[in-house]
């Protein structure tokens, strides 16, 4: 009876915490979790392993022989926890935790029996480290402490005669386990797992509990933003040349910023860098230093081995494409040692993967003509998991884009296709297909002239944040409208 209302207690617990994620899945259930707070609780099959060489040598010892021996050794064990997620890979998680009620009966000679019964609860504080197989799936492995209460009670019958029926014991030993998990939703989380609680059972002997269970996990972690959030507006960037502090002079600066590991100058900037260019040319005195950054994600060597290669990249561009004279140029590297921006955040790390070019001032701006400022459209489009179909919320901005390129015949447009982080080839794959999927979509719909767009896929080689959220790999699976201008 007691093992019966133990196991109805532990269901009803379980049906009453579900109830209360169900009731809160409407509110929540289309919003990014990154890091926080959970609450679980699970419940399955435990299993303990019974001392029976021990007890049947204790028997003798006091003078019985030991005819038969039976043993129940499974029982429905039952865990409530809460834990903090610190990032996709890591969290450390405690709670309480019974498994259940363990026996054995023995049948001796001189006619007899003895019978003891073994419960065992206590608490647990785990680390958990995660390995993500997919975006919403994960393997992963636990090792921690449990402090548990094993308490065993003996009684004999016939010719057994036991001197202390009851033995109490509170320890504090290991435990491990494995298991695997699916985001069900971003809120809730399915999890299978296996686990191991290594036990001193009151009596001198140590053994081994096992507990195979079924789990949910509700969190509460920090939210980002929700996943139908409104269609961003084309953004506009405005490259022109920086304005005389006064008319004795006319000073130049330059900032670009990088995506992720990479190291090019990209479409979208390159008409910043016209205007470096068409300043050098007008002031051949003038020298430049270029300064290459990172945000702090990597070791400091790579970093400072990327920053300089940025600023290198820089320099290569000026001279090759605008017949800039090296010796003008020099190249610094600096990795992750000037940040100018939080890097604890995805916008501030984006900030700090930059170049700056440093230049000369020069006295007498007369005759100066810069190039006037030019628009540099880029439209960015965000993409399910391996899909390459075109979200109806982004159809007005598209034909947006569309009339744009009507009234400015001269134009052309890349598409840039990009994925997060799946296999290589199937990134390609994937990333040409959005673009060109957008580009058919301005065909099909709004009659641009094919021969205006070109579409290139760069698969993940060109992320625009880490893909270790759900929200970063959304943002890195986009397709990037850059309008070109006419050389």
């Amino acid at each position: 009876m007691m093992k019966t209302n133990k196991i109805t207690q532990a269901i009803g617990t379980a049906i009453g915490t579900l109830t209360l994620f169900g009731l809160a899945l409407p509110a929540v259930a289309s919003q990014k979790i990154e890091s926080g707070w959970y609450l679980g609780v699970g419940g399955g099959s435990s299993q303990a392993t019974i001392a029976r060489a021990d007890i049947i040598a204790d028997l003798l010892e006091s003078g019985y022989t030991t005819t038969e021996f039976n043993s129940d050794t499974k029982d429905f064990g039952f865990k409530i926890y809460g834990g903090y997620q610190f990032n996709r890979h890591i969290s450390i998680e405690g709670g309480y935790f019974d498994l259940g009620e363990f026996s054995y009966t023995a049948t001796t000679i001189p006619a007899g029996t003895s019978f003891g019964e073994l419960e065992f609860d206590g608490w647990n504080l785990d680390v958990v480290a995660m390995l993500p197989l997919t975006e919403k799936s994960s393997l992963f492995v636990r090792i921690g402490a449990h402090s548990s209460k094993a308490s065993v009670d003996f009684v004999g019958t016939g010719a057994v005669n036991v001197l202390n029926p009851r033995f109490q014991k509170t320890s504090t030993d290991y435990k491990f386990g494995f298991g695997y998990q699916y985001e069900m939703t971003e809120r809730v989380t399915f999890r299978i797992e296996a686990e191991r609680y290594r036990m001193d059972d009151a009596v001198g002997n140590h053994g081994d509990l096992d507990l195979f269970s079924v789990n949910l996990i509700y969190r509460f972690g920090t939210r980002s933003r929700p996943e139908a959030t409104p269609a961003p507006a084309p953004r506009a960037v405005v490259a022109a040349p920086v304005q005389p502090a006064a008319t004795t002079q006319y000073c130049g600066v330059l900032e670009i910023q990088f995506e992720i590991a990479n190291d090019d100058i990209q479409r979208i900037n390159r008409e910043h860098v016209l205007v470096l260019a068409t300043f050098l040319d007008k002031y051949p005195e003038t020298k430049v230093e270029i300064e290459g950054h990172t945000d702090n994600v990597g070791t400091r060597a790579d970093n400072l081995r990327l920053s300089q290669q940025r600023a290198e990249n820089a320099v290569d561009y000026l001279v090759r494409e605008h017949g800039i004279d090296r010796d003008r140029l020099s190249a610094t590297g600096y990795g992750e040692s000037r940040p100018v921006a939080d890097n604890s955040t995805e916008a501030g790390k984006q900030a700090n993967r930059r170049i700056n070019a440093v230049i000369d001032c020069a006295t007498d701006i007369e005759g100066l003509t810069p190039l006037p400022a030019r628009i540099t459209l880029a439209m960015e489009l965000e993409f399910d998991t391996n899909s390459s179909v075109v979200d109806p919320k982004y159809h007005d901005q598209l034909g947006t884009v569309a009339e744009y390129l009507r009234r400015h015949p001269e134009l052309t447009a890349t598409l840039e296709g990009h994925t997060d982080n799946a296999n290589a080839d199937r990134a390609q794959r994937v990333s040409q297909e959005r673009a060109q999927s957008v580009a058919n979509y301005l065909v099909t719909h709004f009659g641009i002239d094919r021969s205006r767009l070109t579409a290139e896929g760069f698969g993940a080689t060109r992320r625009d944040t880490y893909n270790i959220t759900a929200s970063g790999r959304q943002e890195n699976r986009r397709v990037t409208i850059i309008l070109d201008y006419p050389k």
